[in-house]
């Protein structure tokens, strides 16, 4: 699997390199936010909501299938399965829902939490038992600041954790940098321009933190 950070939430997750390979895209975003909009093929497109910082679906090359509902998906020998959340902690009443996705790809559990702004009840937590890669958002203001984002790392218990959705050289939001995030996680990270993983190479014993560029 190769994991590249496009900015903000979106990432460009493909299971091999070259034709044959299915590319993921996640959380595309329109170029009001002030980075630049990602421009790939893609053959499946997550949208966890329905912001325009997160759905800007035409960017994308190729004729992708989209998925922006919960629900259970079978693409191309890619599962995925989309959880209902809340993108606040006042059951949606602020910002509306989200839906987190959980991506098998390759023997390797990969989910992307959207903007998550809820603490996960058991049920939900159930659905991400065996979490190897999580992609979490920190920044705070409109989803999980860095405490929160620690406590739900906890409670998943993930192998690899990759920061999203924080402060950006070029980004036209406010929210909190990741500094905060890895100083309040405690794990010295590694700074990749993109994550190239398999089942066997993924971390045994110690949790990893993983900060990628865009």
């Amino acid at each position: 699997m190769i994991i590249t950070w496009q900015g903000h939430s979106c990432f460009k997750i493909q299971d091999k390199s070259g034709p044959e390979g299915v590319t993921i895209a996640t959380d595309p975003f329109h170029k009001e936010i002030g980075l630049k909009v990602p421009n790939f093929e893609a053959d499946i497109i997550t949208v966890s909501h329905q912001h325009g910082d997160h759905n800007n679906v035409k960017a994308l090359r190729g004729q992708p299938f989209v998925i922006d509902c919960a629900g259970e998906y079978d693409f191309r020998d890619i599962l995925i399965e989309g959880i209902d959340s809340y993108h606040d902690d006042q059951q949606g009443a602020e910002r509306g829902n989200n839906i987190i996705f959980r991506f098998e790809i390759d023997d390797i559990s990969l989910v992307h939490l959207g903007d998550l702004g809820q603490t996960l009840d058991d049920s939900q937590l159930e659905k991400l038992a065996g979490t190897d890669i999580l992609l979490i958002p920190v920044g705070g203001k409109h989803t999980l600041d860095a405490k929160r984002a620690v406590e739900l790392i906890a409670q998943i218990e993930p192998r690899i954790v990759i920061p999203m959705h924080y402060q950006t050289k070029d980004l036209k939001m406010d929210l909190a940098g990741v500094d905060k995030f890895i100083k309040e996680l405690g794990l010295v990270p590694s700074y990749e321009e993109k994550l190239k993983i398999s089942k066997k190479n993924l971390p045994q014993e110690e949790r990893e933190l993983v900060i990628l560029s865009n």
